[in-house]
């Protein structure tokens, strides 16, 4: 079994337990974010392709974010144009269809090409396939679209950041982090969440350092 595999094994375990104690949404968010962080820096640090058992044919990916499709909703909204093709890329890369997610996202741009969110989005995606450990001069320039068109959002400096934390650019996704945290409304319903990771990957810094 892959290292992979069992980071996804054990994230679905963790929401599961979550659930069935009927724990609040927030220490999901909470929750998973911790899981996001820890995956990425495995995948920095470790060797994840490396076996525990016989090994599987298997498509390797971060674990899902349980948390992440509320906090995506919330950070752009629902029920546009753009949030369709976002939403099946998603799915699409959930099920390791990264391709097909690039190609969804591609369509969508086709009739929305000033839409931050499908550039970033898109930043994402080609991250994803292009194999999820270094950021691509495509994806670089999918990720600085969606900045230039939204400078005000927070959103593209936190998925940006998110990037970045998969890349190892710690101290990258920090600055992108509170970029996105100073253009967070005060009584935004993600503030909090935003705080969280900020302060879970100063933490994965100081890790880091004592190494």
């Amino acid at each position: 079994m892959s290292g992979w595999l069992i980071l996804a094994l054990l994230g679905g375990g963790v929401f599961a337990i979550l659930a069935i104690l009927r724990v609040g949404r927030p220490l999901w968010s909470f929750v998973g974010a911790a899981l996001m962080l820890g995956a990425a820096g495995y995948a920095w640090q470790g060797r994840p392709s490396l076996a525990g058992a016989p090994r599987e044919a298997a498509r390797a990916r971060l674990p899902d974010d349980l948390a992440a499709d509320d906090l995506r909703d919330a950070m752009w909204g629902r029920f546009t144009y753009d949030y369709a093709y976002a939403v099946a890329a998603d799915g699409l890369a959930k099920s390791g269809a990264n391709e097909a997610a690039v190609g969804a996202l591609l369509g969508g741009l086709q009739g929305a090409p000033q839409s931050a969110r499908l550039w970033t989005r898109l930043g994402s995606a080609i991250l994803a396939h292009d194999g999820g450990r270094v950021l691509s001069p495509a994806a670089r320039l999918a990720f600085d679209r969606g900045l230039t068109l939204a400078p005000d959002h927070p959103a593209p400096y936190f998925y940006y950041g998110m990037a970045l934390v998969q890349t190892g650019d710690l101290p990258g996704a920090k600055r992108a982090w509170l970029a996105s945290l100073a253009r967070t409304r005060r009584d935004a319903s993600y503030r909090e969440d935003l705080a969280v990771r900020l302060v879970l990957l100063d933490r994965l810094m100081a890790m880091q350092k004592g190494r």
